[in-house]
């Protein structure tokens, strides 16, 4: 038999029928016991049959083949059995019927293949079934054939006679009729499989579209915490420090509190318009990025704040400078600003500080030195939130490079960060406006 071998490997198992189909299997039982009455009337009344079975065999015949088919989806292995029982009883009893009973042999053959929930036991009783009612069709023919009375109308001369070909032809027939009940229902079965499969890919896909965009959300969140924390850090810190010194140097160096006050007004015109552009960014996505217009060729200026805020600072460029891709452009530029206000706010009165921008011929490199006395690292429980290193830990990270912090053997504290060259998208800053 042409049944389609069963896959053991195959781990799906289809759902249960849904209530709409329950009821749509009741109603085409009901639709076929119909017509099967009608049917067996019309049959009687033909009189085809010379022997016909007792009333009470038609309504058992009739109705194993028939009334199991109201629960065929949700037990198809048990409905076949029945059927295939009630097949052979309206066959070998004569119960005066053809046309509805091969239907429902037919239905009932085919949601197993369908339906079944156990593909190796689908497969063993479809072709147990097979082979059962193939065998008891040849037995039926040859004892049918062997009576000289039987078929009188076909001529039996000949090696291949007119009863032989009847014969073929009834063999040839039941052969295809389990062969193609067996060919849709494995065909079904597969179609609804390959549907499942399709819908459960949909559900991941949205899933996983929804996971991007919840973590697409919160990268944008810890990007805008990042540059808060750096414009507020910065500024602010400056603003602090010369309020302070303006506020102890008022009464006996008027000129000296002016100039503080002068850094505290120039801090607080830079802070506003860098979160005023980072609002507008936020506002108008489409537009270019605010932090696009600080880079490496602003080191100038770090170090000049630097030096107003009152630490002594010195920008060394070491290298031909070149064009520098925009994201590296700018983590480079916020991680010396971040370090620069760590050595503010850390380093103590007195100290000095490097920034030393290398570029090599595989990386660039930018390095921020002070000598001052720490009495807690920068970025420790007990010295912030530790977002400050952290924070320039992820920007030098995201653009493939590596940051190293530390004390220094010969006190003071060091941060450096090195980005290996590559070929991103170039700035529009041009870093020689860095030299002094």
């Amino acid at each position: 038999m042409p049944i389609p071998l069963p896959r053991t490997d195959s781990s799906w198992v289809r759902p249960a029928p849904s209530r709409s189909e329950l009821r749509a299997d009741v109603a085409f039982a009901a639709l076929i016991a119909v017509g099967a009455a009608l049917s067996v009337l019309l049959y009687e009344r033909i009189g085809i049959y010379k022997e016909v079975a007792d009333p009470w065999v038609w309504v058992l015949g009739l109705g194993l083949c028939i009334l199991p088919l109201a629960v065929r989806r949700r037990y198809p292995e048990a409905v076949l059995l029945l059927v295939a029982v009630g097949f052979f009883v309206c066959g070998q009893f004569g119960v005066p019927e053809i046309l509805f009973v091969n239907i429902g042999l037919f239905c009932a053959y085919y949601t197993v293949g369908a339906w079944g929930r156990n593909r190796v036991v689908a497969f063993w009783l479809r072709l147990g079934v097979s082979i059962a009612m193939l065998a008891w069709l040849i037995i039926s023919l040859i004892v049918t054939t062997g009576d000289p009375e039987a078929f009188p109308a076909y001529s039996r001369i000949g090696v291949f006679s007119q009863l032989a070909a009847f014969v073929a032809v009834q063999i040839l027939t039941n052969l295809l009729y389990f062969a193609g009940a067996a060919y849709f229902g494995q065909h079904a079965w597969r179609a609804a499989r390959t549907a499942s499969q399709l819908d459960a890919q949909g559900r991941e896909l949205e899933l996983e579209r929804r996971t991007s965009a919840a973590q697409a959300v919160a990268l944008d969140r810890l990007g805008v915490a990042r540059e808060l924390h750096d414009v507020v850090a910065h500024h602010v810190s400056v603003m602090g420090i010369q309020a302070a010194a303006a506020r102890r140097s008022l009464d006996r160096d008027p000129a000296l509190a002016s100039e503080a006050l002068a850094v505290v007004e120039e801090s607080a015109h830079t802070a506003v318009t860098e979160l005023r552009g980072l609002v507008r960014t936020l506002r108008s996505p489409d537009e270019d990025d605010a932090a696009s217009t600080v880079g490496v060729a602003q080191f100038a200026e770090l170090a000049e704040a630097s030096r107003r805020a009152g630490t002594p600072t010195e920008l060394i460029v070491i290298g031909e400078p070149r064009p520098l891709p925009m994201l590296v452009d700018v983590a480079l530029y916020r991680v010396v600003q971040e370090a620069l206000t760590n050595v503010r706010k850390h380093a103590g009165s007195g100290a000095s500080c490097t920034v030393r921008l290398r570029f090599a011929a595989d990386a660039v490199e930018v390095e921020v030195t002070d000598d001052g006395i720490r009495q807690t690292l920068p970025g420790s429980r007990t010295a912030g939130s530790q977002l400050g290193l952290r924070g320039m830990r992820e920007r030098v990270g995201a653009v493939g490079g590596t940051l190293q912090s530390g004390r220094r053997e010969q006190g003071g504290f060091l941060v450096r960060a090195r980005v290996p060259s590559g070929s991103p998208r170039r700035s529009t800053h041009d870093p020689r406006a860095a030299r002094r």
